[in-house]
């Protein structure tokens, strides 16, 4: 009864399944997914039906989460002259927004769904939790997609706005919590300043950074098991 945790997937199916299968995830085990599976790679609506069906995957949303459910219902639409009328600038924007994200591989792939699959997507997301608070091994831990935006010791989890905990990222140069470990995703730690070990789990002040850019060029796909401390990997992505 082990508790793993990986973020960022991005549409990697290959790397999501050969992760599984290093740490050989039972089904007693729990799996957090820290958001981001959406977008960038080539297949993350085929990501998002696999762990449909696993009922011990925990999904936490990212940003690029919300960037969709801001758009797929619309995308449903019959494209007809009334619908093409009723687009307002707001949705405009929206599209725009998250097709500046890499949304091609999300959209390409949902398009191909019947109408009923289409639909159970855009709910499974819906359910997305936006943060999760846990206790391993006698640790605290806190699941978030992105960090904790405008941070305050007076404020607490739930006072934080959805885009300080999704869009925002962590600052890892501030220690949150005396006694919570905070797991973030969001920020290839490619990108981290001073990180010693680009493209590898990154810790420090009691934050646990684990995405490790698995869409980029040589970056790959991490997952944390928060009862050991364990780090395992996928192989390195190889596309240009």
């Amino acid at each position: 009864m082990a508790t793993y945790v990986i973020s960022d997937i991005h549409g990697e199916f290959d790397l999501f399944m050969e992760l599984l299968d290093i740490i050989k995830l039972k089904e007693t085990d729990t799996l957090y997914v820290l958001g981001d599976i959406l977008d960038r790679g080539p297949h993350p609506i085929k990501v998002l039906l696999k762990l449909m069906e696993m009922p011990n995957a925990v999904c936490i949303v990212g940003n690029h989460e919300l960037m969709a459910l801001e758009c797929l219902e619309f995308l449903c639409k019959e494209i007809t002259e009334e619908a093409i009328a009723g687009i307002d600038s707001k949705m405009v924007d929206n599209l725009l927004t998250w097709q500046i994200n890499g949304s091609a591989a999300t959209t390409d792939e949902f398009h191909k769904l019947d109408p009923e699959t289409r639909q159970d997507v855009i709910d499974f997301i819906k359910d997305f939790l936006i943060y999760e608070e846990l206790t391993v091994g006698g640790k605290n831990y806190l699941l978030v997609h992105g960090g904790l935006g405008n941070y305050s010791p007076e404020k607490e989890i739930e006072d934080y706005s959805i885009e300080e905990l999704v869009w925002n990222r962590a600052d890892y140069e501030t220690q949150y919590f005396d006694d919570v470990y905070v797991v973030t995703g969001h920020t290839p730690t490619q990108g981290i300043e001073g990180n010693p070990r680009p493209g590898y789990i990154y810790r420090v002040n009691n934050h646990i950074a684990i995405d490790c850019g698995c869409y980029l060029p040589g970056g790959r796909l991490a997952a944390i098991c928060l009862d050991t401390g364990e780090e395992f990997y996928s192989s390195t992505n190889h596309r240009e």
